[in-house]
C-alpha cells in the first residue's frame, strides 16, 4: 500500500488492490461513504490549519476528501460537523474553516472543468459552432455534446438529434448535457464569441478527451445539484453518451 505522493495515509484515504486498472478510491469524511478519487472534492489543509478547496488535488501537504453537494457542505460548515469530521482524522490540529468553503469549492470545480476545456481547445479537440458541430455530430465524430444553460431549447433539439444520428442512438432519447454554466461564461472560459453549445471530439475508438472533460463536468455537476439524493438528472446523462460509445 502506498501513500500517495505529499499524502499522509489517514482514515479517510484506502487503496484498491489493483491501482493500475481501478484507481485509488477515497472515503468522504462526512458520509464515509468511498468513492474513486474523480467522484469526490479535495481539501487541502495548509499549514496554518486552513481549510481550503483542492479541486486539482495537488497541494501539498495533508487534505480529506468530501462526495457531498454544495448544501450538505454548507450545512457541515455551519454546524460543526466538518470541522469535527477533520479534527478526528488529524487529531490536534488547529483548523480554520472559511464560512464560505461551500462558495469556494464551487468556485473551483468550475474553474477547473473551464481549465479543461480551455486545454482541450488547445489541444484540437473542442468543436464549436452549430453548423460544425452538426457535421461532426451525424459523423459519429462528436464524443460529447454539451450546451450553455441559456441556450434555446431549439438549438439544443436539433444538435442532440445530429449526435443521435451519429451515435447510432436514434429513438434513445439520449441529448447532450445542460451546463450549470451560461454562454457569457463558456465564452471568457474558451476565449471565443458567443459560445452557445461544443462538442468534444472523439469516436468509439477514442474516448480520451472527453473522458477528462467528463469527469470534471460529473464533479462540478454533482456538488452544484440541489440535494445528495441519487437522481439521474446531468450526470446520468454524461454516463449515458460514454456508454452509447
Amino acid at each position: 500500500m502506498r501513500t500517495p505522493h505529499n499524502e499522509r495515509l489517514t482514515p479517510d484515504i484506502t487503496e484498491q488492490a489493483n491501482s493500475r486498472t481501478r484507481g485509488s478510491e477515497r472515503r468522504c469524511v462526512l458520509t464515509g461513504d468511498t468513492s474513486g478519487r474523480a467522484a469526490l472534492l479535495r481539501l487541502a489543509i495548509s499549514p496554518d490549519g486552513l481549510v481550503l478547496p483542492d479541486a486539482g488535488a495537488k497541494a501539498p501537504g495533508r487534505g480529506a476528501w468530501v462526495g457531498v453537494s454544495r448544501a450538505a457542505l454548507e450545512n457541515a460548515v455551519a454546524d460543526g460537523s466538518l470541522k469535527r469530521a477533520l479534527l478526528r482524522s488529524f487529531k490536534g490540529a488547529k483548523l480554520t474553516i472559511p464560512d464560505d468553503l461551500a462558495a469556494m469549492a464551487e468556485a473551483a470545480l468550475t474553474r477547473s472543468f473551464t481549465d479543461r476545456l480551455g486545454l482541450e481547445l488547445r489541444s484540437g479537440h473542442i468543436v464549436l459552432g452549430s453548423a460544425r458541430i452538426a457535421e461532426q455530430a451525424r459523423s459519429g465524430r462528436v464524443a460529447l455534446l454539451l450546451h450553455a444553460s441559456d441556450s434555446s431549447e431549439d438549438g439544443r433539439r436539433k444538435l442532440d438529434q445530429a449526435w443521435r444520428v451519429g451515435m447510432d442512438a436514434e429513438g434513445s432519447g439520449l441529448t447532450g448535457v445542460t451546463l450549470p454554466l451560461d454562454r457569457a461564461a463558456l465564452s471568457v472560459a474558451l476565449g471565443r464569441d458567443n459560445v452557445v453549445h461544443l462538442g468534444v471530439a472523439g469516436h468509439a475508438g477514442d474516448q480520451r478527451a472527453a473522458g477528462r472533460v467528463r469527469d470534471a463536468l460529473a464533479r462540478l455537476i454533482a456538488f452544484a445539484k440541489d440535494d445528495d439524493r441519487d437522481t439521474p438528472g446531468e450526470v446520468g446523462a454524461l454516463h449515458s453518451a460514454s456508454d452509447m460509445m
